[in-house]
């Protein structure tokens, strides 16, 4: 009876089921994305976001113990030398899982885990959306852009008034024209 235990063993004994993470994070380290199953990766991500945490302090100690569950010198390299500086300003999830649907022969459910700080798609996203601010509300934006759209908006509509107020005297002037005349024939 499992009783709490949070481990998924994915059907592995310990010694298989820890060599097989160690290869998965190899591969992530190496490669920034790779796929598997949802299971597999959801227990990578356990596996591999303290590794990457440890990289941030590049010691002697850190490299050994991260070097002790990944038995990889390239892979330790290239975590402590590339990974650790782009993830230095991240205080934690250094992974993303991204559900792909399910596989043909089992119907098992995969996904790609990849290193958040790599996929430059997203990354270009986000930027743009952050470049992105609308003003709503018109006269109420006092500062900035808006209410240099403001103003321009006040000043149109002040022309506009200014200009009905002049056409609208030129109107009578004709029609006090046109009565005068009238009033002339009706007299003589």
């Amino acid at each position: 009876m499992r009783h709490g235990n949070k481990i998924n063993h994915l059907s592995r004994t310990h010694a298989h089921r820890e060599a097989m993470l160690s290869n998965m994070a190899t591969s992530l380290i190496m490669h920034k994305r790779i796929t598997t199953t949802l299971a597999k990766a959801k227990e990578l991500r356990k596996f591999v976001e303290p590794l990457i945490t440890k990289s941030k302090n590049d010691s002697t100690h850190s490299r050994r113990i991260v070097f002790s569950h990944l038995q990889n010198k390239e892979a330790v390299t290239v975590l402590f030398r590339d990974i650790a500086e782009k993830v230095a300003e991240r205080p934690g999830g250094y992974t993303r899982i991204l559900k792909t649907g399910n596989r043909l022969g089992d119907n098992a459910e995969m996904c790609f885990i990849e290193l958040v700080d790599y996929n430059e798609n997203m990354l270009k996203e986000t930027q743009t959306k952050k470049t992105k601010t609308r003003r709503r509300g018109g006269k109420k934006a006092k500062s900035g852009e808006g209410a240099a759209s403001a103003e321009a908006k006040e000043s149109k509509t002040e022309n506009k008034k200014t200009t009905k107020a002049v056409e609208e005297p030129k109107a009578t002037d004709t029609n006090d024209a046109k009565n005068s005349e009238n009033q002339e024939e009706n007299k003589g």
